[in-house]
């Protein structure tokens, strides 16, 4: 099949979005179908990848990192037609979005819509009317979900979630997963050997963006608690963002330094985040905003058990008491299930094996079939008859 990807965001830039994007269109080309992407551009980025069409963009006012597309695209409606596109897959309800549903309904494709973001969750970042804009989003979003013919989420707390609105069209719980095979060969001591980590610490992991809905001046200050009992640990950040300044100056109000007890890496490329996440002891995440919460299945594939609050996205992929535990938001009970799994070396022993069969479970290969099956279900009960015999010839003939 051919499979247009609409996406407010690509690579370089780096989310759970993008991640998702990559990991299917490298699995659902190993299975034979061919996948065209339709994203912004991005400053000083060179594109060494076939099939992508960069729209012009903008630097989005809150975010530099992020780029905003303008819809236009010289040639565009020849370009679609010329491509023969089965099915249009969108990853936003905004700019790309809108752009892929327009050639979905020129061209009468069916159009899948992948509900990565629980948009109400975001509207911190409108300056004025928190509730209206909450409001706003919800009923835009669930406007933009009925004019597709299929929803994606990724997780069953966010098709619950769904459920609760008026949306009419069938939804799919179909998770991003992982190439577990890509974290099972990292350097155990990596981040021992690039950073200043004391020897002998035990090393806590959070991989993300540095975003208000991470959280991570909760898990900052858990942190800080934890080190009144437990001296001998680092926390490692893996990421950048915006808040990147004012969490390093939390950093030292608290007492701790940069250098051996909160280590910000900046964004690392994969090779050497597969060898960041090796090297450490435990993931620990603080999120409350999260539909998926990828990183955790990324860390379980590298045999870390996971601490994380219990909150939407995350107990899906967290099996409480049994790869990780899940807390309340409260800094003394996070603090503590840090310490429990460390120093309880049988219950550390055990979540290990049960993450590792957890990410295996959720491998990027069988999301890919069920994602393919979806494709085909809709493709067939959608396309004129005489597409349908072409689609037998081809894939069977």
């Amino acid at each position: 099949m051919k499979i247009g990807i609409f996406s407010d965001s690509y690579k370089p830039y780096t989310s759970g979005v993008v991640t998702s994007i990559v990991t299917f269109k490298e699995e659902l080309s190993k299975l034979g179908h061919e996948i065209f992407v339709f994203a912004p551009s991005y400053p000083n980025f060179e594109e060494q990848e076939d099939q992508v069409y960069r729209f012009y963009s903008l630097p989005a006012p809150t975010n530099p990192d992020f780029s905003l597309a303008v819809p236009v695209y010289p040639g565009i409606n020849m370009l679609v037609k010329k491509l023969g596109l089965d099915i249009i897959h969108v990853h936003s309800p905004f700019t790309m979005g809108r752009v892929g549903s327009h050639y979905a309904r020129k061209y009468k494709l069916p159009l899948v819509f992948t509900y990565h973001t629980l948009y109400d969750q975001y509207v911190h970042y409108v300056p004025l009317a928190h509730e209206l804009a909450r409001e706003v989003a919800i009923k835009y979003s669930v406007n933009f979900c009925n004019h597709c013919n299929h929803v994606v989420v990724p997780s069953r707390e966010v098709k619950d979630i769904l459920n609760t609105y008026e949306i009419k069209t069938s939804l799919s719980v179909i998770p991003t997963g992982v190439a577990v095979h890509k974290f099972q060969n990292g350097q155990k001591d990596w981040l021992q050997k690039n950073y200043h980590i004391p020897e002998g610490n035990k090393v806590l992991l959070f991989v993300g963006r540095l975003t208000r809905e991470k959280n991570l001046e909760f898990l900052i200050q858990a942190f800080h608690a934890l080190k009144a009992t437990m001296p001998h640990t680092t926390l490692v950040l893996t990421a950048q963002g915006p808040l990147e300044h004012d969490l390093k100056k939390l950093v030292l109000e608290l007492g701790l330094s940069l250098q051996e007890d909160v280590i910000f890496t900046g964004a690392l490329p994969f090779e050497t985040l597969v060898n960041v996440y090796t090297s450490a002891d435990l993931f620990v995440f603080s999120s409350l905003t999260e539909t998926q919460g990828l990183v955790l299945i990324e860390a379980m594939a590298s045999g870390i058990p996971v601490v994380a609050v219990a909150a939407n996205g995350v107990q899906d992929m967290v099996d409480h008491g049994v790869n990780g535990i899940l807390t309340s938001c409260d800094i003394q009970e996070f603090a503590g299930a840090i310490r429990l799994i460390l120093e309880d070396k049988q219950m550390y022993s055990s979540f290990q094996a049960n993450a590792l069969k957890k990410a295996d479970m959720l491998s990027a290969s069988n999301m890919a079939l069920k994602m393919e099956e979806l494709y085909e279900s809709l493709y067939v009960n959608s396309a004129p008859r005489y597409n349908r015999m072409l689609d037998i010839t081809r894939w069977f003939g």
